[in-house]
């Protein structure tokens, strides 16, 4: 099997929450949280951080040699050209995106969609997802998002991509233009509520998406602001271990709905918008 790596994006320059990879949430740092999640994958042959050249990002290069992660530093802003030195630095053959501000991170859904990946390579997909912006639809909660590439496939996007957008947010060169061929979705076996839709992007890219039933996707798991980081702290006081699913968040916002009325008024960017 192809080496697969996951590469977590990371930097303390958050302009709406500056800081925030390194921020407490029940005892750990935001990242701990990423990483150790991440790492329960089954399908990972490992993990690594890509954290970029300025001195403010030196507080995760040492959090790394601390704990004994992999760490590459590279651009601050030309994060597809980080991706690819680390990817090929350390003999990534797969690549799986992971970023910094995704605590929960489920490690059954990096597997699926790294099967999907590999399922569908030789002939229906060269890029598999969790979500594409529309006409597409995001259907599991913001912050459980997972993107797979070949490094063949991240090079060429390394050699080619020319717009900003393309340089600062790494896959949108593979998905953008995607148009959904409904005709092509089928269900995963063994998971009645996922499916996998196809779709060949402006580039010739065969684009393989992961879809939930029901959909959840107006959830906002993620770490972008104050409200994002004071729900994401009282979910994990609700749990004694590190392990829950994303499946046992939702039945804890079942019993309590407010929670997600912490952060239901912040805005998520377009990926066409820049995160500095």
């Amino acid at each position: 099997m192809p080496k697969t790596l996951a590469i977590v994006q990371a930097r303390m320059s958050s302009s709406r929450l500056p800081g925030k990879v390194l921020l407490d949430i029940s005892g750990q740092p935001m990242l701990v949280r990423v990483i150790e999640r991440t790492r329960k994958a089954h399908t990972l042959d490992g993990i690594l951080v890509a954290t970029t050249v300025d001195p403010a990002d030196d507080p995760i290069e040492r959090m790394c040699i601390e704990r004994g992660y992999l760490c590459y530093r590279g651009s601050l802003l030309d994060v597809l050209d980080r991706y690819y030195q680390a990817a090929r630095t350390f003999g990534a053959e797969v690549i799986v995106r992971i970023t910094g501000d995704c605590p929960i991170m489920d490690p059954d859904i990096i597997d699926m969609t790294v099967q999907v990946f590999f399922d569908g390579a030789a002939s229906l997909a060269s890029f598999a997802a969790t979500r594409l912006p529309p006409p597409w639809r995001r259907t599991i909660p913001i912050g459980l998002d997972v993107e797979v590439v070949s490094f063949a496939n991240l090079e060429r996007a390394w050699k080619e991509a020319d717009q900003p957008f393309h340089r600062e947010h790494v896959m949108p060169f593979f998905y953008e233009g995607t148009p959904p061929d409904i005709q092509s979705a089928h269900t995963l076996e063994g998971r009645e509520t996922w499916s996998v839709a196809y779709g060949a992007s402006l580039r010739g890219f065969k684009v393989a998406v992961l879809n939930h039933d029901p959909d959840y996707g107006d959830l906002r798991w993620t770490v972008d602001t104050p409200d994002d980081l004071r729900l994401l702290r009282e979910i994990f006081t609700h749990f004694s271990r590190e392990n829950f699913s994303w499946q046992e968040i939702l039945t804890l916002f079942e019993r309590q709905p407010d929670l997600g009325k912490i952060n239901s008024d912040v805005r998520h960017k377009d990926f066409r918008e820049s995160e500095r």
